[in-house]
């Protein structure tokens, strides 16, 4: 697995797991990824400094698991963090956003699966996430 600091056009930096070089730059050619956060698909990759903790993923796979929980967790509660909570007035609004009718923004909120897959045949980016666990402590 291949984790790399990438960034959008915007300056959104994010994470981007992949199972090779290859497959990044595959993904980025047929324009498959794109910032979780605007959608933007200019992406270039960031300088980082690679770490490789093989002593500990050989000596307990348990905790190799729990910590890519954790960074999906984390990373899930960041993008809450940063959107507006629309409710279910969210299909109108990614609608209303993706036909330039009101400014574009990071939006989340609640929708059927069938308007789900609607917005999606219209050319309209949206990302089904799981529900999160209440979160208890502030969103920092």
């Amino acid at each position: 697995m291949k984790v790399l600091d990438l960034q959008c056009g915007h300056q959104h930096g994010f994470e981007g797991w992949f199972a090779s070089e290859d497959d990044f730059v595959s993904q980025l050619e047929r324009g498959l990824v794109s910032c979780p956060l605007c959608g933007d698909a200019r992406i270039e990759k960031k300088l980082s400094a690679p770490r490789l903790n093989l002593r500990a993923a050989r000596s307990d796979p348990g905790a190799s698991q729990a910590a890519l929980q954790a960074q999906m967790l984390s990373t899930l509660r960041r993008m809450v963090a940063e959107s507006e909570d629309v409710g279910e007035r969210f299909a109108a609004q990614a609608r209303a956003m993706h036909h330039g009718e009101v400014e574009r923004r990071n939006i989340r909120g609640q929708t059927t699966p069938r308007e789900a897959l609607e917005l999606l045949e219209e050319g309209v980016d949206v990302l089904p996430l799981p529900p999160l666990p209440a979160l208890k402590e502030t969103l920092q």
